[in-house]
């Protein structure tokens, strides 16, 4: 069988884990392939919220078989704490989880030198949730990282102190931050000592051998397309490829056997964290979105930058990740808009274009807009798409075809009933 790829096409927070959560049962297997705990990709099952920022968001589902992959990479600190948790919860974590023995390790002075960095920054901060997750990737590329599989190795403490010691003499660069070292390796260790009762796999091998044996696969994205390291807003981005491409290195697989691109964005734009954002709302508008939807990063806690939907971004983002189908998510939001804004070209450098520039974060952009109608009513109470408001049919239609992709499915609230077919 195939694999299907469900991905973000924005700056992130598009609401991917709602959706791989409600796909999830059509799967054998959902595989995480890129980024860390700076993921928070959040599911309301019931009453109860989670929020998840290394286990794939398939692990609500009793039968399916959630791999993090290769191109993950996983802090042990967060990962017990994510673990026990959902435990507590009563999720089967550890029976339905596979981890690759190539995914890397985040140790704590990755996350001390994170810190450090970004504090040495000031006002040039690139908006790092400083989780380590950079100077992982920095290490893996610098092929001094440390792997899952090394925490079996009798000399793994001797590696661990090595790499250490260099992180510290890269902090010696910067100016002195707080940060309790001690405290963090004994936090370190002793989370190591519980991942070692994760089961361990050669994920490339054990995803390959379920495709040959006919399994269903939903490979699931962390970071939004816009942060892609190469196609994103560079700097402003994360230190991995998150759009269709980053699954096959991230899993291990052939592009030939990659089928459905599901792109996930928001009815609306949202940022976290400095960087350009062409349609930001610096007004009561863009207040009013952020308040209604609750527009606070699910890792950092940090308010969302918002702003009206951007058509050149997402044409950009569906054209790198070859989407086939889209979802459309936090609809609701814009229940109480007697007008709608969407942004269909940009005005830059003497020009109207509908190409995203090479240097958006130096780029003097100014969107075009065009007007649509609101439907100024709640959508809480609607059980299928077809019943919806005239001008919410409308402006799901009007998107579509200003996107040239066909749209599979809308959201209208975090709960598993509220996403459509269509």
């Amino acid at each position: 069988m195939a694999v299907d790829v469900l991905l973000g096409l924005q700056w992130g927070d598009e609401g991917k884990g709602k959706i791989v959560d409600f796909l999830a049962e059509r799967y054998d297997l959902v595989c995480r392939f890129q980024g860390g705990p700076n993921a928070g990709h959040t599911i309301k099952i019931g009453d109860e919220k989670f929020v998840l920022h290394t286990i794939p968001s398939g692990i609500f589902r009793e039968d399916i078989i959630n791999v993090i992959g290769n191109g993950v990479v996983m802090d042990p600190i967060t990962m017990v704490r994510e673990i026990t948790t959902l435990e507590k919860a009563g999720i089967q974590v550890r029976h339905n989880l596979r981890v690759s023995r190539k995914a890397h390790l985040i140790i704590p002075t990755h996350r001390y030198l994170d810190a450090a960095s970004e504090s040495a920054k000031g006002v040039e901060k690139i908006g790092s949730t400083l989780k380590g997750i950079g100077p992982a990737y920095m290490d893996k590329t610098g092929r001094n990282g440390l792997r899952t599989g090394d925490i079996f190795l009798s000399d793994f403490e001797a590696r661990y102190q090595a790499l250490k010691q260099k992180h510290l003499g890269l902090i010696r660069m910067y100016p002195e931050i707080q940060f309790d070292l001690a405290q963090q390796e004994e936090a370190f260790f002793e989370s190591v000592d519980f991942i070692r009762r994760l089961r361990y796999i050669n994920s490339e091998y054990f995803i390959n051998e379920a495709i040959t044996n006919g399994k269903t696969i939903l490979a699931e994205g962390a970071q939004g397309s816009m942060l892609d390291i190469d196609f994103g807003t560079y700097p402003y981005v994360t230190s991995s490829n998150t759009i269709t491409a980053g699954a096959c290195i991230g899993l291990g697989i052939a592009p030939r056997h990659i089928r459905e691109v599901i792109g996930v964005a928001k009815a609306y734009c949202t940022r976290v964290g400095s960087g350009p954002f062409p349609t930001e709302l610096h007004d009561e508008t863009g207040e009013k979105i952020r308040a209604i939807g609750k527009e606070f990063g699910a890792t950092t806690g940090r308010p969302r930058r918002c702003g009206w939907l951007d058509i050149p971004q997402l044409l950009y983002t569906i054209m790198l990740n070859g989407v086939t189908q889209l979802c459309i998510t936090k609809l609701d939001v814009l229940d109480s808009f007697e007008e709608i804004q969407v942004a269909t070209q940009y005005r830059t450098g003497g020009e109207v274009t509908a190409d995203v520039p090479y240097d958006m974060h130096l780029a003097d952009i100014n969107p075009v807009y065009t007007a649509m109608k609101g439907w100024n009513t709640s959508l809480d109470s609607y059980t299928e798409f077809a019943a919806m408001p005239d001008a919410t049919r409308e402006y799901i239609s009007k998107l579509q075809t200003l996107l040239g992709t066909r749209i599979s499915m809308v959201s209208t609230g975090p709960e598993r009933h509220k996403l459509f077919l269509l």
